[in-house]
């Protein structure tokens, strides 16, 4: 079994796949599987310990955990800068975009360039709320999060949220971005 962040298949394999060809075909198969999941594409925004520890980051692997208290969850990957800030701040937000935005999710899969006079990621104006994290000033709404617990699973760290603020910034009526109105995929 190969490890986390490592090449090659990672079990667990059902009954009767053994051999190294056969894991390989087992687990495209099972990515494949897992990329049918219906799920969202958002930009999580994340805020550090000092003025511009500030970064938006492209994420899928976002939920709603619970109705009472609102909690809401986000995967990051351990080794990301997200990560970090969400960990030094203690706060995250999401930003949901658009339809019409798609291509912005791009945008945010790198290190992001940080303008703080001008108050702006990679060129793209935010605005912040309760917990400073930003959020994109063309989202369709967002939800702005205080970090309430964090559990380690796999690779990734799971940030539980509970929700602070929220609003919408574009008509209630807006579509959101899904994974699959993109050529998009990640996790499986």
């Amino acid at each position: 079994m190969a490890e986390p962040g490592g090449s090659g298949p990672i079990g667990p394999y059902p009954e009767g796949v053994t051999t190294d060809e056969q894991r390989a075909d087992y687990d495209k198969l099972r990515r494949r599987v897992l990329w049918k999941m219906p799920s969202g594409l958002y930009v999580i925004g994340a805020r550090g310990t000092t003025p511009d520890a500030l970064g938006l980051m492209t994420a899928n692997w976002v939920a709603q955990l619970s109705f009472a208290p609102k909690l809401v969850g986000v995967s990051v990957e351990r080794t990301a800068v997200t990560h970090r800030l969400v960990s030094e701040g203690g706060c995250f937000s999401v930003s949901f975009v658009t339809r019409e935005d798609r291509a912005i999710v791009r945008r945010f899969t790198k290190p992001v360039e940080v303008d703080v006079d001008a108050k702006t990621l990679n060129g793209f104006p935010y605005i912040e709320r309760v917990t400073r994290a930003p959020i994109l000033s063309q989202a369709a709404a967002f939800v702005d999060c205080e970090v309430r617990q964090t559990a380690e699973v796999g690779d990734h760290s799971l940030f539980v949220g509970e929700v602070v603020d929220a609003a919408f910034l574009a008509d209630e009526d807006t579509d959101v971005l899904r994974m699959e109105d993109t050529r998009m995929n990640y996790g499986g």
